[in-house]
């Protein structure tokens, strides 16, 4: 533990001073990767300064990308990205799997709507309904992803109930005769979040995440998906490749 003393006075605010103190002990590997911190009152009693002083080094160190605070739990050491591979026929779960990872999904809200622009990707008229289910990506205990799916519901009756029991969109379309799907364009953004993709994500809004647009097509060019996808930034480096 770094043995660095808080200087009232010095032109350094004392919550600073605590942030440097903390970021210097992780670097030095005396926190590891996805350990938690000792709580606040622990902290205050070693700085000798109160909760709320803290909390405001625990922000920074949070904004700089060193820690993650997970609301009723602590602060964790941020764990290294995950490498999330970006091609042709991009799966979720084989991703994960290819890391030694366990993923899932989660569907949090599902609805009929109209938006004229997610039509014309799924090749509908411009007023005809699109489903829109928004899921959750998560790698072991990690939420790494908030994700917006638009399908055609004529074409997919019933695969919102369909993906709450299949937990993945690849096993789901297959249900509907979909063996095989590619991805036929890929954009890649980085975005500020909205506050509920934050608070979903477990990071300030201050933060950007890297945010995916992209639509799958059958073997045939039909398109069969549109999404957009917004990775936690800190916890997911995209990689692009040429082919699979």
């Amino acid at each position: 533990m770094s043995d660095r003393e808080v200087e009232r006075g010095s032109g350094v605010a004392v919550w600073r001073q605590i942030g440097e103190a903390l970021a210097e002990d992780i670097r030095n590997k005396l926190y590891q990767p996805g350990e938690q911190l000792p709580p606040e009152p622990e902290l205050a009693t070693r700085f000798a300064v109160n909760r709320h002083t803290i909390r405001r080094a625990m922000g920074e160190l949070e904004l700089s990308g060193l820690v993650r605070i997970e609301q009723g739990r602590g602060t964790f050491v941020q764990e290294h990205a995950i490498d999330y591979a970006i091609g042709r026929r991009t799966r979720f779960s084989q991703n994960l799997a290819a890391q030694g990872m366990r993923g899932r999904t989660e569907i949090i809200g599902c609805q009929e709507l109209r938006a004229p622009e997610i039509a014309r990707h799924l090749g509908l008229a411009r007023t005809a309904p699109v489903l829109h289910v928004q899921m959750l990506g998560r790698a072991e205990a990690r939420t790494i992803d908030v994700a917006e799916h638009y399908f055609d519901p004529k074409r997919f009756p019933g695969i919102d109930e369909v993906l709450r029991a299949q937990q993945s969109v690849s096993r789901a379309l297959a249900q509907f005769g979909i063996a095989d799907y590619t991805r036929k364009w890929s954009r890649i953004t980085a975005a500020m979040p909205s506050a509920p993709v934050a608070r979903l994500l477990n990071q300030p809004k201050t933060r950007p995440v890297l945010q995916v647009e992209a639509l799958n097509v059958d073997i045939d060019g039909a398109p069969v998906q549109y999404s957009v996808t917004r990775f936690a930034g800190d916890w997911v480096q995209l990689t692009v490749a040429d082919s699979d």
